[in-house]
């Protein structure tokens, strides 16, 4: 398991993971006797009293049975309409007469019995093409049983413990879906299914019990739980967690977690130097600047020759296309300041992101969230871009979330929340200081344990850890100490800790204090 396996599509490639999750919405019912709020919140995604509902009976043996009444389970909802689609002929599951009610549909609901059968009519066909123009167009998709199953496109078909797979409709990609879980005990099938496909993340959904997804929200319906297993990597054990009732996941988190562990070992064993072969990096723990950081940015972008870049993107996407220049930078004089709030692949990848990186001298990553970053640039061009601007001798400054997203290794990268310090599935920074990882607020907010736990966890990093209003200026393997209080560097080699403040500098090489007055700083910095 030291790359991506050969065996897995495309989707399973980082670079065209769409961060916002999945379109339309799913309820993925685990079958037995389901809680009424699975009900009630199908109904609501469906559209209440003007809901046109399709129900797609193929699962069951009694399907052909026309004298069954395969709607009952809605009659009493009030629904606009309610249409039965079943047919065992893939021929006709083909047919654009037979698949129109789709068109006009809103809601779905797939019912339980076997997924082979609901695999072998309609996987491939108009029907199954429909339903994801269904999803598309912001409808929903409920399933219980085969009919949740059948939702990953890796479809554990049979099997008591040994998982025999098939294909399945793949309304969540990256995942295999297992119901009636504790109440058949599948953990074992489960975590086979996902060992022997890596890059997928398995979904246990016990009876009663429902998963809601919308987006990247997912959220536990019902009476018992839902279970998350991860495949093993090179450095993790496999991991299983029971979700209750209630409690909200994030979907990207998920594909981002199962997507690295198929992939090469993160942190590598032996990791590269903290070095800045050219150009500056600031970085900044969150809580203001000082006037020695705005000058330092200022005059390593070249001066009032100076083509700024501001980078938004660690707030949410409203703000961050409403904010302005900062504040601080709004009275410099230099030849260009342009705020890019871009963050969707293709605005990323579009001329306007380019052209103002191309020409930028000096770049500011914004506090916020350091995820954001994450979603908004990882394997886009914005990355090379960015390097860019260090080859031609720029500087790349950033505080709060703009600090540790320029570590190799981020740490609080949970999307819902910073308690989470390594968050897995988010773990890669930018890299722009590599061998290292980044913490701020470190002081304020009582993280030095937390940074300890970190590179007791990876002792291949340098821990450092930046208290509010301070900052490193990084050239070369000199990180020099500007502001208010103190920078802590955590070295697990030997088991140190420095607490280093303005007028001192780090060698982030050698690992040691070896400037201890501003004079002779100074002099270290100007020094080639």
């Amino acid at each position: 398991m030291t790359g991506q396996n050969p065996r897995l599509p495309s989707p399973a490639v980082p670079g065209v993971l769409d961060s916002r999750g999945i379109q339309g919405s799913l309820i993925i019912s685990g079958g037995g006797k389901p809680a009424p709020i699975i009900k009630e919140r199908f109904i609501a995604l469906a559209g209440n009293t003007e809901a046109n509902l399709v129900v797609i009976p193929t699962a069951s043996l009694t399907a052909d049975d026309a004298a069954k009444d395969h709607a009952a389970a809605w009659q009493d909802a009030n629904l606009a309409t309610i249409t039965i689609l079943h047919t065992r002929e893939r021929r006709k599951a083909n047919d654009p007469a037979f698949v129109a009610p789709l068109k006009s549909a809103s809601a779905v609901w797939i019912s339980g019995g076997s997924q082979t059968r609901l695999s072998d009519t309609y996987v491939g066909t108009l029907v199954e093409t429909e339903l994801h123009a269904l999803l598309a167009r912001g409808g929903v998709i409920g399933g219980t049983s085969a009919g949740a199953a059948i939702m990953s496109r890796d479809m554990i078909a049979s099997g008591r413990n040994t998982p025999q797979m098939g294909k399945g409709l793949g309304f969540l990609p990256y995942s295999i879906i297992d119901q009636h879980f504790l109440r058949r005990n599948r953990q074992t099938r489960s975590l086979k299914a996902v060992k022997a496909h890596p890059g997928r993340f398995g979904l246990g959904i016990d009876e009663g019990t429902a998963l809601e997804v919308s987006g990247r929200r997912m959220r536990v319906l019902g009476n018992s739980t839902v279970t998350v297993t991860l495949g093993p990597s090179l450095n993790r054990e496999a991991m299983t967690t029971a979700v209750p009732a209630d409690a909200v996941m994030d979907l990207t988190s998920l594909r981002r977690a199962a997507i690295a562990r198929a992939g090469p070992q993160f942190p590598a064993p032996a990791m590269s130097p903290p070095r800045v072969a050219k150009g500056a990096l600031l970085i900044i723990g969150g809580g203001g600047v000082t006037q020695n950081m705005i000058d330092s940015f200022i005059e390593s972008a070249g001066g009032n020759q100076a083509h700024l870049v501001v980078l938004p993107t660690a707030i949410d996407d409203t703000a961050a296309r409403q904010s302005g220049i900062p504040s601080f930078l709004e009275e410099q004089e230099v030849k260009s300041i342009t705020v890019l709030p871009q963050r969707w692949r293709d605005e990323v990848n579009g001329p306007v992101f380019k052209e103002a990186l191309e020409r930028a001298t000096g770049i500011w990553f914004g506090g916020g969230r350091q995820w954001r970053f994450v979603d908004a640039y990882e394997n886009t061009e914005a990355v090379e871009l960015f390097n860019a601007v260090l080859a031609r001798g720029g500087i790349i400054a950033g505080s709060s979330a703009g600090a540790s997203i320029q570590a190799e290794y981020m740490v609080r990268g949970d999307p819902l929340g910073n308690q989470v310090v390594m968050a897995e599935g988010y773990e890669h920074g930018l890299g722009f200081l590599k061998g290292v990882a980044i913490d701020q607020h470190l002081t304020q907010r009582g993280r030095l344990k937390d940074l300890r736990g970190v590179v007791k966890c990876f002792p291949q990093l340098l821990g450092i850890g930046l208290d509010e209003t301070t900052g490193i200026l990084v050239r070369k393997s000199k990180a020099q100490v500007l502001g208010e209080n103190a920078v802590f560097f955590l070295d697990p080699a030997t088991n140190s800790e420095s607490r280093v403040i303005e007028g001192q500098i780090y060698d982030l090489e050698k690992r040691e204090v070896i400037q201890t007055d501003k004079e002779d700083a100074a002099t270290e910095e100007d020094s080639p």
